[in-house]
């Protein structure tokens, strides 16, 4: 690590901007940057790289660019306004290791107005936590990446090594905004990347699947209903298939470690339905959106397989459906697993720079949902960590980030940064 007086300098100089911090992430979080909406949010982010002297790259994605690179997701909307933004900085001559900073400026869904106590894109900051949709997954990280660097500046610094400062889209649903930057040659020699993992190093992540099931039905006078076929109905023995399924894939966890010691890795989401055209008409059909978790290393081909064969068994149940077949279609999420590999000298000097920002070790922890550092541990080849503030609710109604570990957690980043990429004078 730096020497004490400068690592000290470098955290009095995260604190002496901690005000401008949370103003600046709470003007993010008034961005409601859902998916398909990210763009105003993107030309904040782009703005301010500029004014702390960055080149900026913004794009729009090609998906042409990405589709055969490993790691697609297959999407079936529009692209028009799909937009990445790189801020890089450049050393005055390099002596250090260069460092992805990545983070996602898109969010999930709001749902209903009325079960959130205020507001959802309307900041509000309470008992020391800041509220609000994205604060915690992941505003404040992503804001963190850029006044952590304004820390190494405020101590008079910077980073003797390139550092690619990534805002990116579609973490929530494919990933292939990260995937975009990869294809693009923004890859340091290890990837930060700043989601609210509330201490923990993230060991490992569950790699996710998106797929829709489509059901069939025949349509009838709700008068004499038994003589169609409910394609709502026949969701049920689906559902209950792909339960199974992911009973038995759970049933397996210990083949799966760091997975090994969670006790239900393997998450299965009926996420959406929709179908039927009339209260008073037996329905002709049904769609299912669905969220699968696979262990990393299972092969997506062989998981596919057995989703597909879980529905066909359950159809040939229902007597409709035996002669009509469930289609089952991919859009969104095909993503790997990944396990962090240990022993990593990227992770050390993590630990090293936690322990001076918070005065204890860092842990290790796995998670059951995904992340985009797959895109840097599995297809770039680097040390991918997965560090962040603390948050709750996440995806949730009133969802917040604790404000304490924000500045704890941008310390953190900061004495990393000056690790791992060395300094010069600024």
């Amino acid at each position: 690590m730096p020497d004490t007086a400068v690592e000290t300098a470098i955290r009095d100089a995260v604190d002496r901007g901690f005000d401008e911090q949370l103003d600046f992430t709470a003007e993010l979080v008034r961005y409601p940057s859902v998916r398909g909406a990210e763009h105003t949010a993107q030309d904040c982010m782009a703005r301010a790289m500029r004014e702390r002297g960055l080149e900026v790259d913004r794009w729009v994605i090609d998906l042409e660019d990405i589709r055969g690179l490993r790691g697609f997701s297959p999407v079936n909307v529009s692209y028009e306004n799909a937009i990445n933004v790189v801020g890089v900085h450049r050393p005055t001559a390099r002596k250090g290791r260069s460092l992805t900073l990545n983070g996602h400026i898109d969010v999930v869904p709001v749902g209903p107005l009325d079960m959130w106590t205020t507001p959802p894109f309307e900041p509000r900051i309470a008992d020391g936590w800041l509220y609000g949709r994205g604060a915690g997954d992941m505003k404040a990280g992503l804001v963190g990446c850029l006044f952590a660097l304004d820390a190494l500046r405020r101590a008079g610094w910077r980073p003797a090594a390139e550092v690619y400062v990534q805002s990116v889209i579609e973490e929530e649903c494919t990933g292939n905004g990260a995937l975009a930057c990869v294809g693009r040659g923004y890859v340091g020699d290890a990837a930060l990347i700043p989601e609210p993992r509330g201490g923990p190093v993230l060991s490992g992540q569950v790699g996710v699947m998106w797929f829709e099931v489509k059901l069939k039905g025949r349509p009838v006078h709700v008068a004499v209903a038994g003589e169609g076929a409910n394609a709502i109905e026949a969701a049920a023995p689906i559902i209950r298939a792909l339960h199974a399924l992911t009973d038995r894939w759970n049933g397996e966890r210990h083949k799966h470690p760091p997975f090994d010691a969670v006790d239900h890795p393997i998450n299965i989401n009926i996420g959406r339905i929709t179908g039927g055209d009339w209260a008073s008409s037996v329905p002709a059909w049904c769609d299912m959106e669905v969220r699968i978790a696979v262990y990393p290393g299972q092969d997506l081909a062989a998981a596919r397989f057995e989703i597909e064969d879980a529905v066909r068994a359950a159809a040939q149940k229902v007597p409709f459906l035996a002669n009509n077949p469930p289609e089952v279609v991919y859009n969104g999420f095909q993503a790997e697993g990944f396990v962090l590999p240990e022993g990593t000298d990227a992770e050390r000097t993590l630990a090293a720079a936690h322990r001076k920002a918070v005065g204890a070790p860092l842990q290790r922890a796995p998670t059951t949902a995904t992340t985009d550092a797959r895109f840097f541990g599995l297809y770039a080849g680097v040390p991918a960590l997965v560090y962040g503030p603390k948050a709750s609710s996440v995806h949730g109604f009133d969802e917040r980030v604790e404000i304490e570990s924000i500045r704890t957690t941008t310390q953190a980043m900061a004495l990393f940064i000056a690790e791992w990429c060395g300094l010069e004078a600024a």
